[in-house]
């Protein structure tokens, strides 16, 4: 018998980095707080780092879907490997020209598509899917909250659902951008 609910340790766990960086930005609104000429612009700096990372850990965490999906997403330098019982795939993302979601047959995927006009549908909720969230936000002109918004307001259709019944492009390649390598 557990003394803490699964939902809550589920949750907390969902929103770990955002704690973590809560609490950094706690800490330096602490040093901010002990005053001083060394202290304070140091916890200002502290807290803007915080305050940075708990964004971002929020935006990742909204991300992040429950397991529903056949496969696992595989992500390796810049390749994204989908690999599932009947479809997968990998694709490059220096190749990359197009990313959409999409919802097919009651299931909302991503649609990833090269230069050379192969594409690779992802599950939104295969498992390590929320690993797609940093390989996306890199990409060149990506704003990552309205990635996070594209997912959270695409709702799958009841009806019409044999084919892909509602497209989103969510970024396409500028002619002449190029990924960069970290």
């Amino acid at each position: 018998m557990t003394l803490i609910r699964p939902e809550v340790v589920a949750l907390f766990q969902r929103y770990r980095g955002s704690i973590a960086s809560a609490a950094c930005a706690a800490f330096g609104l602490w040093l901010m707080v002990l005053g001083g000429f060394v202290l304070v612009p140091l916890g200002l700096l502290i807290v803007g780092i915080g305050v940075t990372m708990t964004v971002l850990a929020l935006r990742k965490a909204r991300f992040a879907q429950e397991v529903a999906a056949p496969g696992i997403v595989e992500l390796d330098e810049a390749q994204v490997g989908y690999f599932a019982p009947e479809v997968g795939g990998f694709l490059s993302l220096d190749e990359l020209v197009e990313l959409r979601i999409l919802a097919l047959r009651g299931r909302r995927v991503w649609r990833l598509k090269q230069a050379d006009g192969q594409a690779l549908l992802i599950p939104v909720d295969a498992a390590g899917s929320d690993r797609l969230f940093d390989a996306f936000a890199n990409l060149p002109g990506m704003d990552s909250a309205a990635l996070v918004a594209a997912l959270q307001t695409s709702a799958i259709p009841q009806e019409g659902l044999t084919l892909a019944a509602e497209t989103r492009v969510i970024w396409r390649k500028q002619s002449g951008s190029r990924l960069a390598r970290s």
